[in-house]
């Protein structure tokens, strides 16, 4: 088996976990209508990366095998059972949640191969919905087991987090007016709006196992493997087709979304804001964003954008040192190149 096929593996096995939890934590009921609407991005699929990581990371700690343990319970150093999966479950709620408010911030129509919620549904019920999310996911947070201290700051690390991508929105609003966006405060906003989730992801098992000495190095894991993820979520919304991709290809440069391609560009005197001829996601056609890559190629900007992203793999699989040396810890630096390897 190759090191591809084996991280590959391992995530399939740990989706089937994740999606068998996702089904017993978070149950369609009355009213039905808003738990649909609720569980639909989620049953739409996607890759559930940060549960992945998440139960890599407790399976590290606790020295099992990666990804196979089918049970709920990891046992603590101090004897105790605690339920990693319902921590699992809560990440990825949050991710749900996220998606959903941006999709309707952003009016896009498609998600994950699917319809929007807010166009499946409507918007009314697509922001119940994910205000329906943000609280399960720390209703869910409580239901590890662990001792009341553990669960406190588990808690804290999810609300804090909750926060911060808040904020890393409201930043990436603001520089869509702006045309001085540099590469510190382009990074500043990564890693509100998505890498904090990855850094929760990967410390949350740390925090409510026990083990404390782990917490910090597990949160700098995820905050530059994180960072490096969005990067590659954006190099791939230029070079991945539309109906791999889920969404448009280009809509990013199209809504005028500041990335580090463009913020790059920008510094090398390429005129970004007329790389597309029109503002509409639907009207954009495929040779205008052929031509407008052809642009960042030459201007060296996705290389940078490359290059940075490995830099911060790099950078992240360094602080997995504190791990015990098991597969489980050789299967968190696989997912950390597969984050910048994926082509969708």
């Amino acid at each position: 088996m190759t090191r591809q096929q084996a991280i590959e593996e391992t995530i399939a096995r740990c989706r089937r976990r994740v999606n068998q939890a996702i089904e017993e934590d978070l149950p369609i009921k009355h009213p039905e209508r808003l738990y649909e609407a609720s569980r639909y991005l989620l049953d739409a699929g996607g890759k559930r990366l940060r549960p992945t990581m998440l139960l890599l990371s407790a399976d590290s700690l606790a020295d099992v095998d990666p990804g196979s343990q089918e049970y709920r319970q990891f046992p603590t150093p101090d004897g105790r059972d605690v339920d990693v999966l319902s921590a699992a479950v809560s990440i990825e709620i949050i991710q749900s949640f996220t998606l959903i408010h941006d999709d309707i911030m952003d009016d896009d129509d498609v998600r994950r191969g699917v319809r929007a919620v807010h166009r499946e549904y409507d918007l009314s019920t697509a922001i119940l919905a994910g205000d329906t999310l943000y609280s399960k996911a720390f209703e869910n947070i409580l239901h590890t087991g662990a001792p009341p201290d553990r669960s406190v700051r588990a808690l804290a690390e999810l609300a804090t987090t909750c926060t911060e991508i808040c904020e890393g929105q409201a930043l990436d609003i603001e520089f869509e007016t702006r045309e001085d966006v540099t590469p510190e405060e382009y990074t500043e906003m990564v890693e509100l709006k998505t890498a904090v989730l990855y850094a929760a992801a990967a410390s949350v098992p740390a925090i409510v196992l026990g083990y404390n000495d782990a917490v910090d190095s597990l949160h700098s894991y995820g905050l530059d493997v994180g960072r490096a993820f969005q990067i590659q979520d954006d190099l791939l919304d230029l070079t991945t087709p539309t109906g791999k991709l889920g969404k448009q290809r280009g809509s990013d440069l199209v809504e005028n979304k500041q990335t580090l391609i463009t913020v790059h560009a920008r510094n090398q005197g390429v005129d970004v804001d007329n790389l597309v001829d029109t503002d509409s996601v639907e009207a954009v056609s495929e040779k205008e964003i052929e031509q407008a890559v052809e642009v960042l190629e030459a201007s060296g900007s996705i290389e940078y954008a490359r290059e940075t992203a490995q830099e911060y793999v790099q950078s992240g699989k360094k602080h997995l040192e504190v791990l015990p040396d098991n597969e489980a810890r050789d299967r968190l630096c696989d997912i950390a190149d597969y984050l910048v390897e994926r082509e969708y």
